[in-house]
């Protein structure tokens, strides 16, 4: 049986200067740079979490603005969605690191880029970095539009499924199903 995916929330946390930087946290377990983000909590709703786990995370009170976007990927055989929103930093920390956290480093957006331990990250932050950095006005222009992305017919899907086992069938109902509810949840903010 398809277990539910694990919610999780977090910001692309911005703070003014000559050059706009970012913020990105390392990690104490695993010892990777990643996005400051976290699993909600109970009765939480995912903007509620973002902001939580990045004062957690970061040490820095912030302001939220717009939502950015959502990531999806596979995290200790569960698939984990993580809504992101633009959030900016003023002043210098108002609270000590949680103690999964290892250090919090402002580097610039290329910075980022290079020090993501994650090849997901690194994708996401591609997309969604220039347009937060140019929505907060750090940016004179906005991002060069993305390279369109193939799309794939009807027909290539329906092909594809037909390949599948009804085993495989089934979970894939089951995922679909689980994800459904858990955004269903989300959007009338019970999760």
């Amino acid at each position: 049986m398809a277990r539910a995916p694990v919610m999780a929330a977090g910001g692309i946390v911005l703070r003014r200067g000559d050059t706009p930087l970012m913020a990105i946290v390392r990690q104490r377990k695993r010892n990777e740079w990643v996005l400051p983000k976290g699993k909600l909590d109970d009765g939480e709703t995912p903007k509620e979490a973002a902001h939580r786990e990045v004062l957690e995370e970061t040490g820095h009170e912030v302001a939220m603005h717009e939502f950015l976007g959502t990531l999806v990927y596979q995290s200790g055989g569960r698939s984990k969605v993580v809504h992101f929103w633009r959030m900016e930093a003023e002043g210098g920390p108002v609270r000590k690191l949680m103690s999964d956290i290892k250090a919090v480093d402002w580097v610039t957006l290329d910075d980022a880029l290079a020090r993501l331990s994650r090849e997901y990250e690194r994708a996401f932050l591609t997309q969604v970095g220039p347009i937060a950095i140019a929505a907060a006005g750090l940016a004179p222009s906005p991002a060069p539009a993305p390279e369109p992305t193939p799309t794939l017919a009807a027909d290539d899907v329906d092909a594809a499924l037909e390949t599948l086992t009804p085993a495989e069938v089934a979970s894939v109902d089951e995922f679909r199903h689980g994800l459904l509810q858990k955004v269903k949840a989300w959007l009338r903010g019970e999760a």
